[in-house]
């Protein structure tokens, strides 16, 4: 029998999503996300939607907040908000055919980007990475997982974020310059995909600044609603 792994002190428990209507929690591996994937955004952050293959970065698996509270995070006067679509994957592998891709695709649940603008803009300015930005604590709320099995993959879905009841964003699905298999395809030519991976996959345009109090309600056509305090 293998020795018992004797750690120097006792590992962070893992992080999971519940899955609606059921009992079953998902076991997150990673946090990828989409830049600019819908084109009136990367217009209103200065970028061009035509000039260049899709870009990601990660977040922490202990970003994903479940609980319904966002502590509004240190270091920023200019906390913005960014609804997506969360894609979580059950299997995985590399260079993935956009033809197979969302055989690999679990389920889907609404989502929070939450960004640091300010810390955004001075690493553009510098240069640097962003994480400072997108990876802050608690930085992506996540409502549960809804199985493929039960919603199918959203086709002709729209995607909304209501902030104080008053309507901030909205698109459609079809709206994403890359779409989910697109973005699996692409994503697997970079990274080693596997079981537990969950991507997010853009914003679309109307990102704006929260406050302390604010309560944030994101809604995808078909997915379990996801609400959250700013607090």
């Amino acid at each position: 029998m293998a020795d018992t792994p004797r750690y120097l002190f006792a590992p962070a428990a893992p992080t999971a999503l519940p899955v609606a209507g059921t009992d079953l929690l998902f076991p997150v591996r990673r946090v990828y996300c989409v830049g600019r994937n819908y084109a009136e955004h990367a217009r209103e952050m200065g970028g061009d939607p035509d000039a260049e293959p899709p870009f990601f970065f990660q977040k922490n698996q202990d970003n994903l907040l479940t609980d319904g509270r966002f502590p509004y995070p240190t270091l920023t006067t200019d906390l913005h908000f960014e609804v997506e679509l969360a894609v979580a994957l059950h299997t995985g592998g590399d260079d993935i055919p956009a033809e197979s891709a969302l055989d690999c695709v679990f389920g889907y649940a609404a989502a929070l980007d939450m960004t640091r603008r300010d810390l955004q803009a001075q690493a553009k300015k510098a240069g640097r990475p962003w994480e400072a930005a997108k990876a802050a604590e608690h930085s992506a709320p996540i409502g549960p997982l809804s199985p493929v099995a039960a919603v199918g993959h959203l086709d002709g879905a729209a995607i909304t974020l209501d902030v104080n009841g008053t309507r901030r964003q909205q698109a459609p699905l079809a709206d994403m310059i890359w779409p989910v298999a697109g973005i699996i395809a692409h994503l697997s030519q970079l990274f080693t995909l596997a079981p537990g991976d969950v991507i997010l996959t853009g914003t679309p345009a109307g990102v704006g600044a929260v406050q302390r109090g604010d309560v944030m309600e994101a809604r995808v056509d078909g997915l379990a609603p996801l609400r959250v305090e700013v607090v």
